[in-house]
């Protein structure tokens, strides 16, 4: 979805397909969120923003709270294609004034794009964290699933917490192993928060609940960033294992009773 100062823009279609766009221009100062769904909606943003240039727009903010295609932020072999580096060339293009994110998936995308202003997700950690504090009177111990997470969070929150240290199979990605470390010793009937950026089908955060809940963690919450739609194709939310996620609605765009939406600002 595009919002341009707030409305929604439409995005049609030709019956061959291609786009077909409307939008008047009457402001000096634009900016356009773009919640990703699909694809198309990078053409579509590529073609508005030279609409705008025209019709005399000089100032172009762009709030994106997901960068879409950060997950391809290297490459292994010759024939992968770059697909991060190449968007982030196409959004430099554009000369936005500034580019707003949130919690971005990878190092990498942050030295891509030109002119990034990066949001934590600080605040909306801070919700889940009172919101689960106050409901059982007691204080939530953190867990972040792997050493990337805990360097990034474990500083932004004054709570104890606990991380997991992952062993994968190098070509498949399968977890084979993961020990907790960190303040264990206060996992035991414990109301635990698992804090990451991203969650697609979540087989990283059944696996930790799993190992939290062999170490007598009594209730498992999660909190991502960005919670694709692919999670209600998994495992994780089925069963009692976990209580409940809390996510943005960066992109997810799914109902589910155990999936709480933090509306993003």
């Amino acid at each position: 979805m595009i919002q341009y100062n707030g409305e929604q823009i439409k995005i049609g279609h030709f019956p061959d397909n291609t786009l077909l766009l409307k939008k008047e221009v009457l402001e000096e100062k634009v900016e356009i969120r773009w919640f990703f769904e699909q694809n198309e909606e990078l053409v579509a943003l590529y073609f508005l923003v030279q609409h705008l240039r025209e019709h005399g727009v000089k100032e172009i903010q762009l709030n994106m709270p997901y960068i879409p295609n950060a997950r391809q932020d290297r490459v292994k072999n010759a024939e992968d294609v770059f697909t991060l580096k190449y968007f982030a060339k196409l959004i430099n293009e554009m000369e936005f004034s500034k580019v707003t994110v949130l919690d971005p998936h990878s190092y990498v995308s942050e030295a891509l794009i030109d002119r990034l202003v990066v949001h934590t997700p600080q605040k909306y950690v801070d919700q889940v964290i009172q919101k689960l504090e106050i409901e059982a009177d007691k204080q939530v111990l953190l867990f972040f699933p792997d050493e990337g997470a805990c360097k990034r969070y474990s500083t932004m929150f004054a709570k104890p917490y606990v991380f997991g240290m992952k062993k994968r199979e190098w070509k498949t990605g399968e977890i084979k192993s993961l020990e907790v470390l960190g303040e264990t010793d206060q996992i035991t009937d414990s109301r635990i928060l698992i804090v990451d950026d991203i969650c697609s089908r979540g087989g990283t955060f059944l696996y930790s609940a799993k190992a939290l809940k062999k170490l007598g963690a009594k209730e498992i919450y999660l909190y991502v960033s960005h919670c694709e739609n692919t999670i209600l194709q998994g495992e994780l939310l089925k069963g009692d294992l976990l209580e409940k996620v809390y996510t943005t609605n960066s992109i997810f765009t799914k109902e589910h009773k155990k999936v709480e939406v933090l509306e993003y600002e």
